[in-house]
């Protein structure tokens, strides 16, 4: 068992030595057979924009989430003033069903039985097609910011623009000068008030 342990040891020592050695040939290795080095850009190839500064500023988002916000509470005084309804017409029943004949008390309690699994479907419907045009509107958004970025990274010359979100932090840290999220907004709702008029 000691020989084993010895064996492998000397085998992890040996694969390490080779690795480490490899790499730093290929570190030394002069750039000969290699193209001449592109000269140094005078600017960043890559910036980043901060999501959340876009979209509390950017104003089409704003104008989305408002609309957005306004058809959710919509919806939900919809649902609300249904379900009111209902549990008042339950209130109703069992204020009255002592003196109520056994057939009547039968025949209100499966339609409120009906009634409640109609609520219930209208219900998870609403909160579908809520959902559903929540995520078109934001593919929307998207879209509209992905499109105006393609052409704003030709124009400034950058090869790569990542997106900075607390919610999402795929970017940990960038130095604030690759950050381009100011002109990036300034550009995008005067893009927008244009398509406005």
């Amino acid at each position: 068992m000691i020989e084993m342990k010895t064996t492998a040891s000397i085998f992890t020592k040996i694969t390490l030595g080779v690795l480490l050695a490899g790499s730093m040939a290929a570190c030394n290795k002069t750039k000969t057979d290699d193209k001449p080095a592109a000269p140094a850009p005078n600017k960043e190839t890559v910036v980043f924009i901060n999501q959340d500064t876009l979209l509390s500023k950017y104003d089409y988002a704003k104008d989305v989430t408002k609309t957005m916000q306004d058809k959710g509470k919509a919806a939900q005084n919809d649902v609300g003033g249904r379900q009111q309804a209902f549990q008042r017409e339950v209130a109703e029943y069992q204020k009255n069903a002592n003196t109520m004949p056994a057939d009547q008390r039968q025949t209100t309690e499966q339609r409120l039985q009906r009634e409640n699994q109609e609520l219930q479907g209208y219900q998870q419907n609403a909160t579908a097609q809520f959902q559903n045009e929540q995520s078109a509107e934001a593919a929307k958004v998207y879209d509209k910011i992905a499109d105006f970025v393609k052409g704003y990274s030709k124009e400034k010359g950058y090869k790569l623009v990542l997106m900075y979100s607390k919610a999402n932090p795929t970017v940990l840290y960038g130095d604030p000068s690759l950050d381009v999220t100011s002109d990036v907004i300034k550009r995008l709702n005067d893009a927008y008030t244009k398509e406005k008029k």
